[in-house]
């Protein structure tokens, strides 16, 4: 069967925005599939996850992999502006509107019609505003700063927050109908260290990308390199790793092949504000139970995590350092025994 046209386009476009997830682990295959999925919807997809995650280049991706890649991408930091300025950026404002406004100024929303809009840091939204992006949510259409004209949209509302924002419903500072709103398609993107595998992958990606920006020869990272990035941490994630790969570029001058020496940071440094805690069990002249012992200071810790997080898995996953999954099901296994 010979292929169409159209399926070889849709190879290509499935080919673009599949480059942008660099890696080959199954977190990485994860998204993709997901992604894949609902890119062709309308709903509004949720990413979240640490800093540095890639949470902007899986929303590129997302909008290139659906029928609205042809239409713009538009990005908006909430946290970068301030409230009176983020209305006006987000909306738009006629001519003296406010202070300053000499000029009328189209909002984000109306330049990503027909496309994408991502809003990233959305937990940093004021609650004023909050409000006001639910509407847009629901009715698709806002008014303009200093305007009683309607203006509708058709625009696919993306966002993203390395924010617990169910913590903040909870506070009070998030508004919960609008946290459901967004919370449609919620995707957690996976920190750089429950991916290990795709460290060699990453950074080969960022020296052939950077060599091809900066118009120089490229470069190759020895495997003695490669083993020391993967022996790293990486509390600052993808966006810690590039910036390591680009020091090592540039201090690498003319030479073609980048060393351990090159990227000047530690080989195996601990994780982030993890204290080494030392045992306290002390085993008795008659011996012990290990299992249960085991079983008992398991439980012992599990249960401080819930409870300094109030209960949320999540953040206690991060604080143990484990997998959310890992987690849920230690938990499980834990209450079956106690049943038993």
């Amino acid at each position: 069967m010979f292929a169409t046209n159209r399926d070889l386009q849709i190879s290509d476009i499935r080919q673009d925005w599949e480059k942008l997830l660099v890696g080959e682990s199954p977190e990485i295959r994860r998204l993709g599939e997901t992604l894949r999925l609902v890119a062709g919807r309308r709903a509004t997809v949720l990413f979240t996850g640490e800093t540095g995650t890639g949470k902007e280049v899986a929303a590129k991706a997302l909008h290139m992999a659906g029928p609205r890649r042809r239409r713009p991408f538009v990005a908006v930091n909430c946290a970068a502006l301030p409230e009176n300025l983020l209305e006006a950026e987000l909306f738009g404002h006629v001519r003296g509107a406010f202070t300053g406004a000499f000029q009328s100024r189209t909002g984000r929303f109306e330049q990503a019609d027909g496309g994408t809009l991502f809003l990233d840091e959305i937990g940093d939204l004021p609650v004023d505003l909050q409000a006001k992006l639910l509407r847009v949510l629901q009715e698709r259409e806002f008014q303009k700063l200093g305007s009683s004209e309607t203006t509708k949209v058709d625009v696919r509302v993306v966002a993203a927050t390395n924010c617990d924002l169910v913590e903040r419903v909870r506070a009070g500072r998030f508004r919960e109908d609008l946290y459901y709103r967004l919370n449609v398609v919620p995707v957690e993107m996976p920190p750089l260290r429950h991916r290990r595998g795709d460290i060699p992958l990453l950074a080969r990606h960022f020296v052939e990308k950077i060599c091809r920006q900066e118009e120089i020869p490229p470069k190759r990272i020895t495997g003695t390199a490669l083993d020391s990035l993967c022996g790293c941490s990486w509390p600052g994630n993808v966006r810690q790793l590039e910036n390591a790969v680009e020091m090592a570029v540039a201090l690498s001058g003319d030479r073609l092949i980048l060393d351990v020496d090159d990227f000047r940071i530690p080989a195996s440094p601990s994780p982030p504000n993890v204290r080494a805690v030392n045992p306290v069990v002390a085993v008795p002249d008659d011996g012990l139970d290990y299992e249960h012992t085991v079983a008992l200071i398991e439980r012992s810790i599990l249960e401080q995590a819930l409870q300094k997080t109030r209960g949320n898995k999540k953040a206690a996953a991060e604080m143990l350092r484990l997998k959310r999954t890992t987690l849920s099901a230690k938990v499980r296994t834990l209450e079956a025994v106690a049943c038993n």
